[in-house]
């Protein structure tokens, strides 16, 4: 929430984040049931919280306007069938003898049409979705009859449809029954900006959530839409793991200190180590200090000073320029995230000071240098390429 771009609207998002996460399903917390769509033009406080599916208006064929554009406890039909009028005799050699012969084939290509469209009426669906092609007759066909259909809806939103209202993705329209439709609360066609959303609300299956990012340009809406997945993981981590640790440096700095008085009871190289590694620990603060341009030597110190006088969650203060209690100013990570971050920063630092020395293949040099380089220059491991430590 600290981006540079959504900074002043911090307390919008931060809600709007919050009530995403907690709108899903509390045992799975799969974020893939969240939704983002990008509508420029407007402010970003235009951002929309929708609680259901939406996705922008697909494209349209002759008849489209004459579809209903709202239903209350909709059957939803999903397909993965293309309804559009093919000619056959364009793909395949046919040979006729009489006229009445390539009438009877054109008429079969009617029929086939036809068929499936009367097929999917017959199941009762108000609302059909393909990922494939609905064309102008079968738009024209259902306009009459008062359904909804849109054609080549995308993979992940059709997906998502099928998540949140039930039912399944059917590739052929002979025998659906009622347990291969789905259902939701209220379906709609809404304007937001310039684009056209198809919305699923109150969807029984799933609990799935849609946001609407608005914003004057593509790159804004796209920091937007970046900062928000990150603040979505963070919520949806700290959900999974309760266990928090104030942020701000505090914990690495409380680190350093427990490590660098453990290492005073060490004899031999490992106190070098141990303390060794509790002075990497204090790059973190020393980083942010850095970054906001504060006096780095001085915050430090007064951390110092705060830790070894038991001022467990003392960390850099970005408000005041100075340092405080960072979990009583609600400055919050979950504690598996720091746990994870510094295993991976040791293993890699391990993995580095394993490698005994590099040594360049001669094949690699620049063309004009030629020959073989000098023996010193092999070292010890001449031949070996990189070789860890025993």
């Amino acid at each position: 929430m600290s981006s540079k771009l959504i900074h002043s609207h911090k307390p919008f998002f931060t809600k709007m984040v919050v009530d995403a996460v907690l709108h899903l399903d509390q045992e799975e917390l799969n974020e893939k049931m969240i939704g983002m769509k990008k509508v420029p033009g407007g402010a970003m406080q235009d951002s929309l919280f929708i609680d259901g599916v939406a996705f922008k208006k697909t494209f349209s064929y002759a008849g489209f306007e004459q579809q209903p554009k709202s239903f209350v406890s909709p059957k939803i039909l999903c397909l993965n069938v293309e309804l559009e009028l093919k000619a056959e005799r364009d793909n395949a050699e046919v040979r006729i003898e009489e006229v009445k012969e390539y009438q009877a084939i054109v008429d079969a290509e009617w029929n086939i049409i036809y068929e499936k469209l009367e097929k999917i009426v017959a199941t009762g669906a108000k609302v059909v979705l393909s990922k494939l092609p609905i064309g102008d007759l079968a738009t024209q066909y259902f306009a009459d009859r008062d359904i909804f259909c849109a054609g080549r809806v995308a993979t992940d939103d059709l997906n998502r449809v099928v998540k949140a209202v039930g039912g399944a993705i059917q590739t052929s329209v002979n025998d659906i029954k009622d347990v291969h439709l789905g259902s939701c609360d209220r379906f709609e066609e809404r304007q937001i900006g310039g684009e056209r959303f198809n919305l699923f609300q109150g969807c029984p299956q799933a609990r799935t959530c849609t946001l609407v990012l608005r914003g004057g340009a593509e790159q804004f809406i796209a920091e937007v839409e970046r900062s928000l997945h990150d603040a979505i993981m963070i919520v949806r981590r700290a959900i999974k793991n309760k266990a928090v640790v104030a942020g701000g440096g505090a914990t690495e700095m409380e680190l350093s200190r427990y490590l660098r008085d453990y290492s005073r009871t060490v004899e031999g190289k490992q106190q070098m180590v141990i303390a060794a590694f509790a002075k990497a620990l204090e790059v973190i603060p020393r980083q942010l200090c850095d970054n906001a341009g504060f006096d780095a030597t001085d915050i430090l110190n007064k951390l110092r000073q705060k830790h070894a006088q038991g001022g467990l969650w003392y960390g850099v203060d970005m408000t005041t320029e100075s340092i405080g209690d960072n979990f009583e100013g609600f400055v919050w990570e979950p504690a598996l995230v720091k746990t994870n971050a510094i295993s991976a920063a040791t293993e890699a630092a391990c993995l580095i000071l394993s490698v005994d020395e590099t040594v360049r293949n001669p094949q690699s040099e620049q063309p004009g240098q030629g020959g073989m380089p000098p023996r010193g220059a092999m070292g010890r491991g001449r031949g070996r390429g990189m070789m860890p430590r025993r």
